[in-house]
């Protein structure tokens, strides 16, 4: 015999005497409110980045701009952002998948604090090949660094090192 008529044999015993609800005592259903939309998508992106972080983005006019960590000084940022500190090395990121991009930069980053570099400078490009939705690597290079322990603090490079299409590192030390 199977074992759904059991179950079912079962239940029509269990229902009898049961006699059903009354359709004027019914609550309806409510309606389902439309799915919530991002009317700033660019702005939520970056408040939610400045939310998830210990440290503070904070994007200047121009695209450029900079991140430091709690416990980094303004000098050690301004000597950052205007290319004072030496540069030991670069990682250029052009013509690469978001995917592809995120693993060098991680590799990158971590190759350059085993050598015991300070500094290194990061070419993510300024989007102006991808479209409406503005430059991808750019704010996904500042989530993945900023979210990295071992980063202290980034900025724009200096226009002659590529401007808001790229940026300096700071490391901690190893």
């Amino acid at each position: 015999m199977d074992g759904g008529n059991d179950e079912r044999s079962a239940f029509r015993e269990a229902m009898l005497g049961v006699t059903p609800l009354k359709r004027q005592n019914r609550v309806p259903p409510a309606r389902p409110r439309p799915a919530a939309r991002a009317r700033f998508r660019r702005a939520a992106h970056l408040t939610v980045l400045e939310d998830s972080l210990r440290g503070e983005v904070v994007e200047q006019a121009g695209g450029e701009i900079e991140y430091r960590r709690d416990g980094v000084g303004g000098e050690a940022l301004r000597a950052l952002r205007g290319g004072r500190l030496a540069v030991e090395d670069e990682l250029d990121l052009h013509g690469l998948t978001r995917l592809e991009a995120e693993d060098a930069l991680k590799a990158f980053v971590a190759a350059s604090i085993a050598r015991g570099y300070r500094c290194v400078r990061v070419v993510h490009g300024k989007g102006s090949r991808s479209g409406p939705a503005g430059p991808v690597l750019k704010f996904a290079v500042q989530e993945w660094l900023a979210r990295c322990g071992d980063v202290l603090a980034f900025a724009s490079a200096d226009r002659r090192h590529g401007g808001s299409g790229a940026v300096y590192v700071l490391l901690a030390k190893r």
